[in-house]
């Protein structure tokens, strides 16, 4: 039987469990008439917007489909391959979506009856994403692999896939980004420092396009931009496949044959399917948990998942009586993804010192919280570029080109319990909301208030681990591309003029990224936040609570401004490496992929954590330190948190997808630019 079957029997099997899961969250109460009718409002904002940014990437899909068609050396078979890898992309983010809104009222309802109910039915929630993910992901590379396997074309068909992935998860993760922290960080400064209002408190014309926001941009959002890392670092190895049966490893070559170094990556993501949903099942908590006990109980999960892909990984290795270097790189990534989120859990933690020193910075006001922040940031960058380089080393030193790639699927393996992890958080936080809103008991927004803390944690963490896997992938993919164009190490020297350009303009391309994508979450803040004063001023009884707010014009405001912002900085993600390559020739782009990748790589490192240190100084102030909620120094840390808000759910986990867009491009067109030295 074609290994390739178990592939696909894994993907099917992670879809099932994403079934079951839903099925049981569905049959979960919804609460409240209250709960209810604001899970509806939130569900119409989220749909709304969806709908229209899905004809967008619509519109992107057919156009860059039938250009693919038209250029030599890819043709129809790379343009069927890039539209099944968009549809799939856009496919996890719905249904991540799609749970996440029917999610977050049950959450909220779950808690009255205990707090490990409401954390079952938030981080299931987020599980159907994780499984979606990596199910789909494995399904689609399968169905490549079998539409197309023997074409003497099909290691260009299948980047095509990636490319349609990065692609769709580029517009969906801009767009939620832009929307979802324009409308929190609105709510945050005309409600909480302006007004003085509590959080998601009613009267606040931008709480529903915040609570909107997070399902739009953390969940359909992340959904892409994790399913595009996963799908393409099986990609880079697949690539690779003839190196790997070249190169040298302990005992001979590293692999028997060139299939065999296509079925190695593809079935360490089937064993990680399955160690991911093991580890799901696992994730429990007694009521009145600590904050520490609560993390533990989805440390249990993903370390047990963790481990179970390791042993699982030698076993698919062993049997396929390959180098058991390549093993060892696997598990230098799985080690270092771990290690990474430990890394980012302190920097962003309030449990340590580091938010620790920013909570107490806004003692003396909002600028130098931003300072401590800022510069917490970009320390945090110590641990997790000094471990990606080591396990880079390592895995080369393991399985040479081909174990980097393989690093990064090691890493990768249990996306489906990590990713869970990360969707739990906005469904945490709109059960927060919805609770908040539906005025119930203190004591049940207590129970949300530790899942929503936790899932703060959650997030940052995992924005650690996204972050150091796309580096990773990305890295993989710079090796992929100069091997299928036939750049020798020895061409792609400092000396040549043409690389030194490549490597400038690389470095440039996240900075103008950011610049575009910070400055449209900007002026959509600031058209929230007038707004809000608008209703606050002119609507009658709305501050006494006798009058509602119109929350539906943010909604508004926040979707139309979205979608006309994501496109521009897609688009320059997508031609610039093209121009590049026309202009300068193959070894110029080979260095602008090195440029990008490694200050793209430090850039989102410094704003994911940055603002995950300012979110959570605010938190750690609210909690009762240096005067808690209401103080001068929790208005201060606001002030932070809505500076970071951009920087960690927007820029930062943008920057992700765009190294790896750019490096997938220029993989696709490596057979179009092979012979062609450039203008220059």
């Amino acid at each position: 039987m074609d290994p390739i079957i178990y592939c696909v029997i894994a993907g099917a099997l992670s879809l099932i469990v994403a079934g079951f899961f839903a099925r049981w969250i569905l049959g979960q109460d919804e609460g409240t008439p209250a709960m209810k009718e604001i899970a509806g409002a939130i569900r119409i904002g989220a749909n709304a917007f969806l709908s229209r940014e899905y004809r967008i990437l619509g519109i992107f899909i057919v156009v860059v489909a039938i250009i693919l068609a038209f250029i030599p050396n890819l043709g129809w078979m790379a343009s069927v391959s890039f539209i099944l890898g968009g549809v799939t992309s856009t496919l996890t983010g719905y249904i991540g979506m799609q749970i996440a809104i029917r999610s977050n009222s049950r959450a909220g309802a779950a808690v009255q009856k205990s707090l490990n109910r409401g954390l079952q039915v938030a981080f299931r929630g987020g599980a159907i994403m994780g499984l979606s993910v990596v199910g789909i992901g494995l399904l689609g590379l399968s169905i490549v692999y079998f539409a197309f396997n023997g074409q003497v074309n099909f290691l260009t068909i299948i980047p095509a896939f990636g490319f349609g992935a990065s692609g769709v998860a580029l517009f969906a993760r801009v767009g939620g980004g832009i929307y979802t922290k324009a409308a929190d960080a609105g709510a945050d400064l005309a409600g909480k420092v302006e007004a003085g209002i509590p959080e998601d408190d009613p009267r606040n014309a931008a709480v529903i396009a915040d609570l909107v926001g997070d399902n739009v941009g953390d969940c359909a959002g992340a959904g892409g931009d994790l399913y595009e890392t996963y799908v393409e670092s099986i990609i880079a190895v697949i690539t690779l496949s003839g190196v790997a049966v070249l190169a040298s490893g302990s005992l001979g070559a590293l692999v028997p044959n060139e299939q065999t170094a296509w079925f190695i990556p593809m079935l360490v993501g089937a064993v990680g399917i399955i160690s991911s949903i093991i580890g799901v099942f696992l994730v429990r908590v007694r009521e009145k948990a600590s904050m520490g006990q609560l993390l533990n109980a989805l440390r249990v999960g993903t370390t047990t998942a963790s481990v179970l892909a390791a042993v699982l990984s030698w076993v698919v290795v062993y049997l396929f009586k390959a180098d058991m270097g390549i093993f060892w790189a696997i598990l230098a990534g799985l080690i270092t993804g771990v290690l990474i989120g430990l890394g980012t859990d302190y920097y962003t933690s309030y449990a340590y010192k580091p938010t620790q020193r920013v909570a107490a910075a806004s003692q003396t006001g909002a600028g130098t919280v931003i300072l401590s922040g800022f510069a917490n940031g970009l320390m945090s960058n110590l641990p997790s570029v000094i471990l990606v380089a080591i396990a880079t080393v390592l895995s080369y030193r393991f399985a040479g080109i081909y174990g980097v790639a393989i690093s990064a699927i090691g890493m990768l393996s249990t996306l489906g319990i990590w990713d869970a992890t990360d969707a739990y958080g906005p469904i945490a936080d709109n059960a927060g909301g919805i609770v908040e809103m539906a005025g119930l008991p203190h004591e049940v927004r207590d129970k949300t208030d530790a899942l929503d803390a936790l899932g703060n944690t959650t997030k940052a963490t995992n924005k650690g681990f996204a972050i150091a896997a796309a580096a990773l992938t990305a890295i993989g993919l710079v090796f992929a591309y100069n091997t299928a164009v036939g750049i020798e190490f020895s061409e792609l020297s400092l000396l040549d003029a043409r690389v030194v350009a490549g490597m400038l303009l690389g470095a440039l391309m996240p900075a103008l990224f950011v610049a575009m994508t910070v400055s449209a979450v900007s002026r959509t803040t600031f058209a929230i936040i007038n707004e809000v004063r608008r209703q606050f001023h002119e609507i009658k009884g709305l501050m006494e609570g006798t009058a509602k707010p119109d929350y539906a014009r943010c909604v508004t405001i926040c979707t139309n401004s979205a979608l006309r912002n994501l496109i521009a900085p897609t688009i320059l993600a997508i031609v610039v490496p093209i121009v590049v390559g026309v202009i300068f020739g193959k070894l110029a782009l080979g260095g602008f992929l090195i440029g990008s990748t490694a200050t793209g790589f430090i850039l989102a490192i410094t704003l994911a954590n940055a603002g995950g240190s300012w979110d959570n100084a605010k938190k750690y102030v609210e909690s009762g330190q240096f005067g808690g909620k209401g103080s001068d120094a929790h208005k201060a840390a606001v002030v932070g948190d809505t500076v970071g808000d951009p920087f960690k759910d927007t820029a930062g986990p943008s920057l992700n997808i765009m190294i790896k867009l750019m490096s997938i491009v220029a993989l696709l067109l490596a057979p179009v630019i092979t012979n062609f030295t450039g203008l220059f």
